[in-house]
């Protein structure tokens, strides 16, 4: 492929990890074809067989809302299916906290997983590829920036003003800049106005903001595991404790660490606090009771050993961080702490599927019903439907399929 290169790492056991389902996570991928220029119109019907490229586009310059100037901003995303000749068929998707442009497919033919949302994204699906052009985006500062399958711009990016990376120098982001970059992408591909915006956790927040400051562009949002308006203030709190770990550190050194020696323990702590979050006590029951790790080294016997529970959320978590960078975390939760659309909120014009989990104990069910009334009393048209499992807030990746049909019908009316 022109102007191409095949990025080459390893997963770092975490295929394995993730595999045995007992902590819930997606297989990160580190090889695959990495692409500069734009998906041609004429790339063959996309299957279950097709080798997913990860593509690159890089944006001269981003003003930031905090009155801070990005050059050379990358951008990475894939893509699934194809424009029509009206331009007007594009579904973007938007990630999750720890996630990122991989929604769907597979780079290799014997990746351990598909992308996040495979199981609604492809032909004959909710999301059909063949009738849609459907979109996964990196955000800024996306968190597995050690992933060389994960090219856009954050704090372990170069600084084309100093040769160095950015490091702790690297600006505070909002979900605004998300979607200002975002939206230059979609420009750069000629997309002529966005179908639906999609985006579960964090990434339905970014629909949200989306919606509200293109409000002309975007016809539909779906928010998948999401709350409301603006993130309350006892999740602001959460995100605190999730950065604490990190800061905490020794090796944190204020964010001026070196690259190759990031505050690693505290970064695979605080990646504990967000699997554990994210999770629920009947997953928890379900899959470790109150099993030891290891049946020779009874957690009664010593303060070092385990139970199952523990062990399992522990290596998963340390697996992640050496993917990961600390500095692309705190900056991540800031810019969830920070999003608030109330001020736009009159702008909102997009109708909406909304679809919360019952067990979520991260993004409260409580919260999505507040969400959705102050759309309603906005005078949108809200429709909604629970996950009715209980697994916790991934259940927003795990179970989406099961909301198949609701999501088929909100985006079938051109």
């Amino acid at each position: 492929m022109t102007n191409s290169h095949s990025a080459n790492s390893s997963a770092g056991g975490l295929a394995n990890l993730s595999g045995s389902r007992n902590v819930v996570t997606i297989a990160t991928v580190t090889t695959g074809i990495v692409s500069h220029e734009p998906p041609p119109n004429d790339e063959p019907r996309f299957t279950s067989e097709t080798r997913v490229v990860k593509r690159v586009f890089t944006l001269p310059a981003l003003e930031l809302e905090g009155g801070q100037r990005l050059k050379n901003v990358r951008i990475g995303y894939e893509c699934y299916g194809k424009l029509n000749a009206c331009r007007d068929n594009a579904v973007l998707i938007l990630h999750y906290f720890t996630g990122s442009s991989h929604a769907a497919g597979r780079y290799n033919a014997d990746d351990a997983e598909p992308g996040y949302w495979d199981s609604i994204i492809g032909p004959g699906k909710a999301i059909d590829t063949d009738k849609f052009f459907v979109i996964g985006v990196d955000s800024l500062s996306n968190l597995y920036c050690r992933n060389p399958m994960v090219v856009t711009t954050g704090p372990l990016s170069t600084n084309p003003d100093t040769g160095r990376t950015y490091g702790a120098s690297f600006p505070v982001v909002t979900m605004a800049d998300f979607v200002n970059s975002q939206y230059a992408l979609c420009r750069h591909l000629g997309i002529s106005s966005l179908h639906a915006v999609c985006g579960s956790s964090m990434g339905s927040m970014t629909a949200l903001e989306w919606a509200a400051r293109f409000p002309d562009y975007v016809k539909r949002v779906m928010g998948v595991i999401g709350g409301g308006l603006s993130i309350p203030p006892y999740l602001v709190a959460m995100l605190r404790q999730w950065t604490q770990p990190i800061l905490l550190d020794p090796k944190f050194r204020n964010g001026d660490y070196e690259a190759d020696d990031q505050p690693l323990r505290g970064l695979a702590a605080s990646l504990e606090l967000v699997t554990l979050t994210a999770l629920s006590p009947n997953w928890a029951e379900r899959s470790f009771q109150r099993r030891a790790a290891d049946l020779d080294f009874p957690p009664e016997a010593s303060l070092e050993n385990l139970f199952s529970i523990e062990s399992s959320i522990a290596k998963t978590a340390m697996a992640r961080a050496e993917l990961a960078d600390a500095n692309s975390f705190l900056r991540l939760a800031k810019a969830v702490q920070l999003f608030d659309i109330h001020s736009i909120k009159t702008k909102l014009r997009a109708r909406v599927l909304w679809i919360p989990a019952r067990e979520d104990k991260l993004i409260y069910p409580e919260y999505a019903r507040q969400g959705v009334h102050d759309m309603r009393e906005l005078g949108l048209d809200v429709k909604t439907t629970t996950l009715d499992t209980d697994g916790g807030h991934l259940d927003g990746l795990n179970e989406i399929k099961s909301k198949s049909n609701e999501i088929r019908e909100f985006l079938a009316v051109f």
